[in-house]
């Protein structure tokens, strides 16, 4: 795995696995489990993947394809799949995508199936094939785990809408290191969520910030559905 230095982090993204958690719905220690390897009964277990960035003993950071990675192996662990079954789709599906990070392309909507197809015949694992022979119950899958994501023309995921397009808050991470931003004024949403607390008011931090009024309801109802989420 190579490390990278603080300026080569640029249009990564950078998240802990506690901000990892919130905005994918996953827990930070199982996150950990899938990105470190662990062991249960003196049996090791690999990675699903390698996280993109490698703080060394300082520990695990995710880039912004690692959450798009974890939403897709989350969603297909969650319908009865084991982890070791998505490790083996993931080396599969890089082989047939040339993607280090497969899973959450444009092109695994389509090519995962066979992958996971093709692990379930070699095993003959009747769970897997029942799961993905029929194409709708796939679509399920796919749809909910990559919805409100926008692609670059490389097939790769480039912009994901955490709560939906509606609720105008995006996370790019080609701005603000990946930070969640009010997609109409490009401002991270913690900030403007801040300033209201500092200005007094929602009216008086748009004032400051120079704002609609909008954009800054935008941003504490993002707030408070991340604040929600670490309280569950």
């Amino acid at each position: 795995m190579t490390y990278r230095e603080p300026d080569n982090l640029i249009g990564i993204g950078l998240y802990t696995p506690a901000e990892a958690s919130r905005l994918v719905q996953v827990p930070p220690a199982k996150i950990l489990r899938w990105l470190r390897g662990h062991e249960i009964s003196g049996k090791h277990y690999d990675p699903l993947w390698e996280p993109q960035v490698n703080l060394g003993d300082q520990g695990i950071a995710l880039g912004f394809r690692d959450l798009m990675e974890i939403r897709v192996a989350s969603a297909f662990i969650e319908r009865g799949l084991s982890a070791q079954k998505v490790r083996q789709a993931i080396q599969l599906a890089r082989e047939i995508i040339g993607d280090e990070r497969p899973l959450s392309t444009s092109r695994f909507r389509t090519d995962g199936r066979s992958v996971f197809l093709q692990i379930g015949e070699e095993e003959c694992e009747t769970k897997l094939i029942d799961l993905f022979k029929s194409q709708y119950a796939f679509r399920e899958v796919m749809e909910r785990s990559l919805s409100n994501i926008d692609y670059g023309n490389d097939g790769a995921p480039a912009r994901w809408w955490v709560l939906g397009k509606s609720k105008s808050i995006v996370i790019d991470p080609t701005r603000s290191f990946g930070r969640p931003i009010e997609a109409e004024t490009s401002v991270p949403a913690e900030v403007l969520a801040e300033a209201v607390k500092a200005e007094g008011s929602i009216e008086a931090a748009a004032r400051g910030w120079d704002v609609p009024v909008r954009a800054v309801k935008r941003a504490v109802a993002f707030a408070d559905e991340m604040d929600r989420r670490k309280a569950a």
